[in-house]
């Protein structure tokens, strides 16, 4: 058995939280064998900030620590970006796993990341370039989206994602839901990646 998938994710407005059932679909949709649990990073606003910011309640799914990731094969991350990084609470959770970089706990494991911004050149794809360089230090295996995906090269909507992971784009007040291409991305992405780590583990198992 793949041992753990664990998506873990930062969502204010919940368009992550929907991208990560999506991904979810997809990664059971491979084998019985594959278990998946969905897990959230630690929120560092207040109450009041998040009042102020008309955010609804987080999911009620549990907060992670860093050395949860020991449990896992593969980890998909997904977040919305800041400023065209990593928001600062994602940011900070990676940031407190150096003990598991000093004893190299994580190497040879496999990450994905799907993303969201308000619009269409919000920096999807320099968050990607942003969180690639953790996964590195970690000798964590990045797996980017399959080619071939059957809407990127479709240009009669708004499509978020590309090559680095699955996506979505908001609008800047948040209200645009996540489209049925988008989430077909997302799924795909999800049987990807388990089908990836499944390789490796079984192949390793054997």
């Amino acid at each position: 058995m793949v041992k753990i998938f664990i998506i873990i994710y930062y969502t204010t407005y919940t368009h992550i939280y929907q991208l990560a059932l999506e991904v979810k679909k997809g990664i059971e949709s491979v084998s019985p064998s594959v278990q998946v649990e969905l897990y959230q990073v630690p929120e560092t606003l207040s109450q009041e900030i998040l009042d102020k910011m008309h955010a609804p309640p987080k999911p009620d799914i549990p907060i992670i620590t860093a050395d949860k990731l020991v449990e896992a094969d593969g980890f998909l991350f997904g977040f919305p970006t800041r400023f065209g990084t990593l928001p600062a609470q994602f940011k900070a959770f990676l940031d407190s796993t150096g003990q598991l970089w000093f004893t190299n706990a994580l190497n040879r494991k496999f990450a994905g990341i799907f993303y969201s911004t308000s619009s269409q050149h919000g920096g999807q794809e320099t968050t990607a370039f942003t969180t690639v360089t953790y996964f590195a230090h970690h000798g964590i295996i990045y797996v980017p989206l399959q080619n071939g995906l059957p809407n990127y090269g479709k240009v009669d909507e708004i499509i978020g994602g590309g090559p680095w992971g699955s996506g979505t784009i908001t609008g800047s007040d948040a209200s645009r839901p996540i489209s049925e291409r988008e989430k077909e991305a997302s799924q795909l992405q999800g049987k990807d990646f388990a089908q990836v780590v499944s390789a490796y583990v079984n192949g390793k198992k054997a």
